[in-house]
């Protein structure tokens, strides 16, 4: 059975007092520095803005005690942060621009869609493919799987192998 996929409120990053943001998704893959060295030069190359957003997924907290659970997301949201703020200075040490911060729970594709659903400037999904023989990454993967049909934005996927100079280039 195929769906229908359902209308989505315009993308405003090209009205007066908005522009037009790249959206990264933080995980622990070596290729995550790809996608955020790409997306951090197109920002600062356009005069755009760069949205990193990261991914609980917390499947096991709800069932754990109450205090226990709350402990629990609150370690994880820490950790997440703390990741975060990597990828920050790593933006305004190639590009020099500041991205907004966004975490949010449960399953990565259905969080992106829930960001670019909030966030009307964010115009393009930036992923990077993996290099290894597993494959081209599990967001790439999981997208690739049919998810990325639903999203009202283009998505770029920047090869993992890509260097520093070979991104400039491009970017």
């Amino acid at each position: 059975m195929t769906t229908t996929p359902q209308p989505t409120t315009p993308r405003r990053s090209r009205e007066p007092g908005h522009r037009r943001k790249f959206l990264v998704v933080v995980d622990d893959t070596p290729e995550c520095d790809r996608a955020i060295y790409y997306a951090a030069r197109r920002a600062a190359g356009t005069q755009g803005g760069l949205v990193l957003l990261g991914v609980l997924e917390l499947e096991g907290v709800a069932q754990q005690w109450l205090g226990v659970a709350d402990l629990m997301r609150a370690e994880a949201h820490e950790e997440m942060e703390a990741r975060l703020q990597k990828f920050v200075a790593r933006a305004r040490q190639v590009a020099g621009i500041t991205p907004d911060l966004v975490i949010k729970e449960g399953a990565p594709a259905e969080a992106i869609a829930r960001v670019i659903a909030e966030d009307h400037d964010i115009a393009i999904l930036v992923l990077a493919a993996g290099v290894g023989k597993e494959g081209p990454g599990p967001l790439v993967t999981v997208l690739a799987a049919g998810h990325a049909a639903r999203f009202p934005v283009p998505i770029t996927i920047v090869p993992g192998v890509l260097t520093d100079a070979e991104l400039d280039a491009i970017a």
